[in-house]
């Protein structure tokens, strides 16, 4: 039995004083070479731990066996059973902590580069074309109406398809893609990426109605009294949190979901070719330090800011961005004031961002989340000069879609409620998956959410006469 390689092939990037200047792709991909030489490393071992720790349960020893052995076209398709987004997950999930995270080769410190792979696989099969939808269910005649057109959307969408059912994606935006398209900056998830992702959505048959804001363009009701037999709502959770201190009403502060969708769906990083400018000062803040805080303050970078800074109360062992993202934002230059809450944002005689008020934190005893809770120190407080302060401390589901459908239980925090396992809500016929559910959570866990409701709601029409 040969030995157990441990030397796992790193992702080449771009350099990071190059690219703090420009948007595109930061992590470069592996090439053929590598690919191969880190699926070799795979031992395929028979607890395939890998792939219940992917919450869509992509079939990873498969296509990884595949791949090995050079066979690329049954790699892709091993990766596409469980995974109609596998460019985008490749990019963006968080495999350290999922799949990577219970790989048998973690216990010796090298895990299967598994989102790595997946992103090789996944690109050479958008390069190759050959990713053409197969409907594998019988035709069922009935229509079933998916809102939103992001990941949990998507791909209930895709597997409804799948299964035989026509299916029209009703979606707020002008575009496809949710967070996918608003949120997570190109360097990170290139816009061509999710465009040909969605264009294998299109080729199973799925219809895409732009500009519709259920709620208010047309209600839950109507669809079903347009001939829709089920509804899946995958709206998301894009209402942005803020702080409630003094001060944020100032000009120069955002929302971090303002501030990336002007960026990342307006392309303001284009003005003037591109008509929704964003003004950005020199020194900007952002509040948080997950991967949205993350996103914001190396965009921020790009614009032209000579200084950005995360500010987080409590230390860096307790971010919940990616290890990844922190290490990237890093090397970029982006300033980490952690064990820092802000207190106040002080404006000048025009009403513009001048300066933020914070107070030095220390942790105490772990809160509800089983993080330590962080605490004022007395007498710490300091002053930081900024231009702009970008709040990116969590998000939750806009209210329009349960207050204009009946029936429809929603939570103490705007949540709708639905069975965790199945999607179902508190109204027949209705469905609801991500983070219009759970909260502000990860693509991949809205997918899995979106791929559970699909095989509910088809047990359900299958059932219907």
């Amino acid at each position: 039995m040969s030995p157990v390689n441990l030397n796992r092939r790193e992702m080449p990037a771009q350099d990071p004083a190059l690219r703090r200047q420009n948007f595109d792709e930061v992590a470069l991909g592996y090439a053929l070479e590598d690919a191969i030489e880190e699926a070799k490393r795979c031992i395929q071992c028979p607890k395939r731990n890998c792939v219940p720790g992917c919450p869509v349960g992509v079939l990873i020893p498969e296509f990884i066996k595949a791949l090995r052995d050079g066979n690329l076209p049954e790699a892709a398709h091993q990766l596409k059973v469980k995974n109609n987004l596998p460019a985008i997950c490749g990019r963006v999930c968080p495999q350290e902590s999922q799949c990577e995270a219970v790989c048998s080769l973690k216990k010796k410190g090298a895990p299967i580069a598994i989102g790595r792979l997946e992103r090789y696989v996944a690109d050479w099969q958008l390069r190759e074309g050959t990713g053409n939808g197969k409907i594998e269910g019988k035709p069922s005649g009935k229509r079933v109406a998916v809102v939103g057109a992001g990941p949990a959307g998507l791909t209930a969408a895709a597997d409804l398809a799948r299964m035989g059912h026509l299916v029209t994606i009703f979606e707020a935006l002008h575009r496809p893609g949710g967070v996918l398209s608003y949120g997570i900056p190109p360097f990170r998830l290139p816009r061509e990426v999710v465009s040909k992702e969605v264009d294998y959505v299109r080729r199973l048959g799925v219809e895409m109605a732009f500009n519709m804001v259920i709620g208010r363009t047309i209600t839950v009701e109507e669809l079903f009294a347009d001939g829709f037999w089920a509804v899946f709502l995958g709206t998301g959770a894009g209402l942005p949190s803020f702080q409630n201190i003094p001060g944020e009403n100032l000009s120069g502060v955002y929302s971090a979901n303002e501030f990336l969708t002007r960026v990342n769906l307006m392309r303001a990083f284009l003005f003037p070719q591109f008509d929704t400018p964003v003004k950005l000062g020199k020194r900007v803040a952002v509040i948080g330090a997950g991967n949205v805080a993350m996103d914001a303050v190396r965009v921020s970078l790009r614009l032209g800011a000579k200084e950005a800074s995360i500010v987080y109360r409590r230390s860096e062992a307790e971010m919940p961005a990616r290890h990844e993202e922190v290490e990237h934002a890093k090397e970029e230059g982006v300033i980490f004031k952690v064990l820092t809450a802000p207190t106040r944002i002080i404006g000048d005689d025009k009403g513009w961002v001048a300066a933020m008020e914070c107070q030095e934190m220390e942790l105490g005893e772990p809160d509800a989340s089983g993080r330590r809770r962080p605490l004022p120190k007395p007498g710490s407080e300091f002053t930081m000069a900024v231009d702009n302060v970008i709040v990116a401390i969590g998000t939750s589901p806009n209210p329009l879609v349960p207050r204009t459908t009946p029936d429809l239980e929603v939570g103490k925090h705007g949540n709708i409620v639905a069975d965790l396992a199945t999607g179902l809500t508190s109204k027949s016929g209705v469905w609801a998956g991500g983070d219009v559910v759970t909260g502000a959570a990860t693509v991949i866990e809205a997918m899995g959410a979106g791929k559970r409701a699909a095989a509910a709601i088809d047990e359900y029409l299958r059932d219907k006469a």
